[in-house]
């Protein structure tokens, strides 16, 4: 936090006190509000995406159906993948000649340039991500749905009440804990994404997918200016007190 009124902290000379000067540099520029920007259009994809997905799996791995072990397994195992590996592989599969693209030949689609696309790379790293994500939050709103009392269902049953009302009065008010868990923790990972961005894209191809963490990354160590870094995790801390507190609130509302 001090490091971030103050400039120098690499020079032989020692930190400056700078006051709110490199707030005023990365908050007057156009640089970070792009960043911000990036950012914010990555979390309004990646979030509902996720939880979304990751709700309609844990409904469904939660029934009793013919090959639902199989579906599982397929689920969770992205899950126990380190992210840098996952990364590798989902960029062999990104490449010109790589299986995507030879799947989308086969059928007679066009190639795609995915990682080297200014409009798909960001959709590129959300899909890559959501493969890893969506299993591991699949998990949690499972445990929360069967802890369900299994007689309200049967209750909802006995009154003739549909798929569709079941889920919204009984099933997603039961859990809802678990969803603003969820929903919160989700954004919070999401917006400390960085693994992916560094192996694939580099915040390419045109700033496409220079999101916060990895900006912060790049001012830090690739450029050098650890105190305009310290000043990025301050603004960072901010921007997800703000998410998140936003978050809450709606999600109260909601339970009201």
């Amino acid at each position: 936090m001090v490091a971030s009124f103050q400039k120098g902290a690499n020079t032989l000379k020692g930190p400056e006190w700078v006051g709110l000067e490199n707030y005023a540099y990365l908050l007057g520029g156009q640089g970070l509000w792009d960043v911000l920007a990036v950012t914010a259009r990555f979390l309004i994809i990646i979030i509902p995406l996720q939880v979304v997905a990751a709700l309609f799996l844990a409904i469904l791995l939660n029934e009793r159906i013919p090959g639902v072990a199989l579906v599982r397994t397929t689920v969770f195992i992205p899950v126990a993948a380190p992210a840098a590996v996952a990364a590798v592989v989902w960029g062999i599969a990104y490449q010109p000649r790589g299986p995507i693209n030879a799947v989308l030949e086969a059928i007679g689609l066009p190639a795609q340039p995915f990682l080297t696309d200014s409009d798909q790379a960001l959709l590129a790293i959300i899909a890559l991500m959501s493969w890893i994500g969506v299993g591991y939050w699949t998990l949690f709103i499972i445990a929360a749905l069967q802890e369900v009392p299994r007689e309200l269902y049967e209750a909802a049953a006995i009154d003739g009440a549909g798929w569709w009302r079941t889920l919204s009065h009984i099933t997603l008010p039961s859990i809802r804990r678990t969803l603003a868990f969820v929903i919160v923790a989700d954004t919070v990972s999401s917006v400390l994404a960085f693994v992916p961005v560094q192996v694939l894209t580099q915040g390419g191809p045109a700033d496409s997918t220079r999101l916060i963490m990895y900006d912060l990354y790049n001012n830090t160590f690739q450029l050098g200016d650890a105190n305009l870094g310290q000043t990025q995790v301050v603004i960072l801390l901010v921007f997800l007190v703000i998410i998140t507190a936003v978050q809450f609130r709606m999600l109260s509302r909601e339970g009201e």
